[in-house]
């Protein structure tokens, strides 16, 4: 294992997963797997720092003209990336072209001497995701390589059988629940190395969705997601980051 000492500075950039969609704190704010990779790093080192770029709903070229800038002139020695699931989405979207968006920034990453963490996405299960399954596929198989090809560090959830369970998804069928944010954190931890709770552990079964329960989501969260797909507007719009700077984790 490696020493979680040897990471001084970790800078995440995304989209919501990367912000914690919807691992919500007490007070409101969003957790996810990135904050809690970083409690874990910073319990190894007093001096470690820790930002987080991410913001829900960005496209990958928003992601390079917003995030990467500011995440390249860091001097942040790990750094995570993960995008391109809200481009996949669109039916019109031109994977290869995005899998090349991709490992420019990764290279670009790579090139400042840090480790560089990616994501294959995970197997999408839920409606409207699963609608996407072919796409996300031929997507994951550019990111392995892109992996191999760059030397990151590939933190495999298409294989993570408890993201594919009903414990895995809050209310909106979109972003992950707590309990996966926190299996996903796990997972990226053994795959830098470190020691780590089991990741594959599973989840406590949950109930399948009723009728009742699919006509609530899709009046309260589909038909809103495809009314701002439609005007071409996303839930970041006007957001900005939760940790725009490299900070102490309990700043």
């Amino acid at each position: 294992m490696n020493d979680a000492s040897a990471f001084n500075a970790f800078v995440a950039i995304g989209d919501s997963f990367t912000e914690g969609m919807n691992d919500v704190r007490p007070d409101g704010r969003m957790r996810g797997w990135a904050d809690r990779l970083a409690d874990r790093l910073a319990d190894q080192n007093p001096e470690f720092r820790y930002a987080n770029l991410a913001v829900r709903g960005k496209l990958l070229q928003q992601i390079r003209d917003e995030q990467l800038p500011a995440a390249l002139t860091s001097g942040a020695d790990l750094f995570s990336i993960a995008g391109g699931g809200n481009d996949i989405l669109r039916p019109r979207a031109d994977i290869d072209a995005l899998a090349d968006t991709f490992e420019q920034l990764v290279g670009q990453l790579r090139a400042t001497g840090a480790r560089v963490l990616m994501f294959t996405g995970f197997d999408p299960t839920a409606p409207v995701l699963r609608l996407a399954r072919g796409r996300a596929a031929i997507y994951n198989s550019h990111l392995r390589q892109i992996a191999t090809r760059t030397g990151a560090d590939l933190v495999e959830l298409w294989s993570l059988a408890s993201l594919r369970t009903q414990g895995a998804f809050s209310d909106d069928r979109l972003h992950l629940t707590s309990v996966a944010h926190e299996r996903v954190a796990r997972l990226a931890a053994v795959t830098l190395g470190l020691q780590a709770e089991d990741p594959y552990e599973p989840f406590t079964p949950a109930p399948a969705p009723t009728r009742r329960d699919d006509l609530r989501w899709a009046r309260e969260h589909l038909y809103p997601w495809v009314k701002r797909h439609a005007r071409g507007q996303s839930s970041g719009d006007a957001l900005t980051a939760k940790r725009p700077h490299l900070d102490a984790v309990g700043d």
